[in-house]
């Protein structure tokens, strides 16, 4: 039996080379913010940091996944090159000039001309738009979802799929593993049994080898009917009061022309990647009277950059007058704070949107600990009260609205993938401001005074909750 004094000694020892392992490893595979939280960590409990680290510390991914998608860009680009006629061309030296070829860049889509846009600010009526469209399919239903629960409106989602699939619609359904747990283990066997095709995005579990760290999700929201019609926004497939006491408040983009191809090849691309299966994206969607320009963005961590982080710092940079920004989720990483900072201080009228409830305890703690550097520089800030405003939009000046699955957090920005739709048009931006202003009818104003009257207690929780930014 081991000395009480050398059993110590060891524990000891095994405790400083943890720790001094940590300071070697960690800083070289991970950035510096992120590297500063989980040295903290594994400097104050070495034995529990550890282990968390080699599971959540690095948003790595599956060499095949990566691989897959990088196929997948190349297949987007190389179909996108002779279809020159659908491009759009943005005037010369505006944000749009600027922007337009960093999303296409980073994310493989041009910008297009000959859309329509829709925006539906009415929770169940979209709902309700996207059955009635699935009822109305002709060739094929694919669905992309991060969240469907197995109430009411999975029952009815399930049931339009199945009345598509018995009149001869091919069907597919793609749900995020973790987001879509009850629904699959619901509705999957029905489902298949029904003629719909079923995959769940990064299951895990014994099969984490081919897909990636444990908490990376797939939060994209996208329908596409046939080449007709398409879906993008905030929206889920589930009843709106799914947080309780707080239902949902959400905006979906229904569109048509040939950003619906677009949405397609980002499904194409998800079905690839999971399954290794090639689908045929048509590219031929007839062009829309209200002729918007859009261009798609998706992000994720088996892209080389953070895209949607790029586009959103790179859109408040490129804001002169004025940049609304709705998220339910605030965590921003150093770029994105002084992006808003910089943009305030110098003259641009910069509005964030947050909801005042929030189904993330620790988030909504370690959001509030930015609020009085952001009121210090210019930043309004207010509080959305009636519901829990899920939503995810923003507004650059008069000719450049954003919306889709992005949230201002760093998980949204390093290990989710998204989804985001650009549109370039003044009409759209008219329609979202007064949305936006909607939401500020019925919210509550930060000012600078009253925040720091807040108690001592709450400031060192909103601390201590910031220094896990990166581990969120």
């Amino acid at each position: 039996m081991m000395p009480d004094w050398l059993e110590g000694t060891w524990l000891l020892a095994l405790d400083w080379l943890i720790r001094l392992g940590a300071l070697c490893w960690i800083p070289a595979r991970t950035t510096p913010g992120a590297a500063r939280s989980w040295l903290l960590l594994v400097g104050f409990v070495p034995l529990l940091g550890l282990p968390l680290y080699l599971l959540f510390g690095h948003p790595w991914l599956s060499r095949q996944r990566i691989v897959r998608q990088a196929q997948a860009s190349q297949v987007i680009r190389e179909q996108q090159a002779p279809l020159t006629a659908l491009r759009w061309a943005p005037q010369v030296d505006t944000a749009s000039d600027e922007i337009a070829p960093l999303v296409e860049r980073q994310g493989d889509f041009m910008p297009t001309r000959g859309n329509g846009v829709e925006l539906l600010d009415d929770y169940r009526a979209s709902l309700a738009a996207l059955i009635a469209d699935i009822d109305g399919a002709r060739e094929r239903v694919h669905l992309l979802y991060y969240l469907m629960f197995d109430d009411a409106v999975g029952e009815a989602v399930v049931e339009a799929l199945l009345r598509a699939a018995a009149r001869g619609v091919r069907c597919r359904l793609l749900l995020d593993a973790v987001g879509a747990k009850r629904a699959l283990r619901r509705y999957r066997k029905r489902l298949i049994k029904g003629g719909v095709d079923v995959q769940a995005l990064l299951p895990g579990g014994l099969r984490w080898k081919r897909s990636g760290r444990m908490d990376l999700r797939n939060h994209r929201k996208i329908a596409v009917i046939d080449n007709r019609l398409g879906y993008i926004g905030s929206q889920n497939l589930a009843e709106p009061d799914f947080v309780a006491g707080h239902p949902n408040r959400e905006l979906v983009a229904r569109v048509r022309g040939p950003v619906v191809n677009h949405l397609e090849a980002v499904f194409a691309s998800d079905w690839f990647v999971e399954t290794g299966e090639r689908l045929e994206v048509i590219a031929d969607a007839p062009h829309d009277a209200g002729d918007v320009a859009t261009q798609v963005l998706p992000s994720g961590p088996a892209y080389p950059y953070e895209n949607a982080r790029d586009a959103v710092n790179a859109l408040i940079h490129l804001a002169r007058r004025k940049v609304v920004l709705v998220t339910p989720y605030f965590v921003p990483d150093e770029a994105t704070l002084s992006a808003l900072r910089i943009a305030a201080v110098s003259g641009v009228e910069v509005q964030l949107i947050l909801s005042e409830s929030n189904n993330q305890r620790l988030t909504a703690w370690a959001q509030e600990a930015y609020y009085d550097e952001l009121l210090r520089a210019g930043v309004k800030i207010a509080l959305y009260r009636p519901h829990f405003l899920h939503a995810k939009h923003l507004s650059v000046d008069e000719d450049i609205a954003v919306l889709g699955s992005i949230n201002l957090d760093i998980r949204s920005f390093a290990l989710n993938a998204e989804i985001g739709l650009l549109c370039y048009d003044r009409g759209i931006v008219e329609q979202l401001r007064r949305i936006e202003q909607d939401y500020l009818s019925d919210a509550r104003a930060l000012a600078l005074p009253g925040w720091r009257q807040r108690p001592t207690w709450r400031r060192s929780r909103e601390g201590i909750a910031r220094l896990a930014d990166a581990l969120m």
